[in-house]
């Protein structure tokens, strides 16, 4: 019995994939032109009604971004969210990355134990431990500082990030750290000069997710 298979031409994907980015993508591009329209033209017409006229510039107005900013405060959030970010990301994946590199290639007593503790952790809903970091910080006296966001956020995410870091830096030829060794490299510079940027990829991927 023949199998019946349904195949498309190139050209007949191609273009279904176009329509498909212009249907995903439209939306945004008519919320980023009301961004730059009047409230009142907002209120009186579709973003869409701009094509009549493409190169009527005048329709056009950084108002509504100077009162978001200057009224609204938006600039402090957006400052305080790169203050949280930016360490909440590179915390974690540093420390992530270091204790990955010694599970996967470093004999220490208790590794196994210790990486299965860590690994365990992952199971632990986290509505369990909130109550009880929310008291440990107030005796701390960081509950709403951006050290107290930090803490959380790189306790949170450091069993997966570490476990995750450890499947793809454990995957690594072994004859990369051998030959290293070899030629006097000590573990720290192994792993500045081989490991990291090997490990571009998986931290990159982690970082998005």
């Amino acid at each position: 019995m023949k199998k019946n298979t349904i195949s498309f031409s190139s050209s007949s994907l191609h273009l279904i994939i176009i329509i498909t980015a212009f249907i995903w993508v439209l939306p945004t591009v008519g919320l980023l032109i009301t961004s730059f329209r009047p409230p009142p033209d907002v209120a009186a017409s579709g973003w869409w009604t701009v094509f009549e006229h493409p190169f009527n510039f005048t329709c056009y107005s950084l108002e509504n971004y100077q009162r978001v900013i200057a009224k609204i405060g938006l600039g402090g959030a957006f400052i305080n969210t790169l203050f949280i970010t930016i360490p909440s990301t590179i915390i974690p994946i540093l420390i992530a990355s270091f204790a990955a590199y010694a599970f996967a290639w470093m004999e220490f007593p208790g590794r196994k134990l210790i990486f299965i503790f860590l690994v365990g952790l992952l199971v632990i809903p986290l509505q369990m431990t909130m109550i009880p970091i929310l008291r440990i910080f107030s005796n701390l006296g960081i509950v709403g500082t951006f050290p107290g966001i930090w803490l959380a956020h790189t306790g949170y995410g450091l069993p997966l990030m570490t476990f995750l870091l450890f499947t793809f830096i454990s995957g690594l030829p072994s004859e990369l750290f051998d030959s290293s060794s070899i030629d006097g490299a000590t573990p720290f510079q192994i792993f500045i000069k081989i490991v990291m940027p090997l490990s571009v990829p998986a931290i990159e991927g982690r970082i998005q997710a």
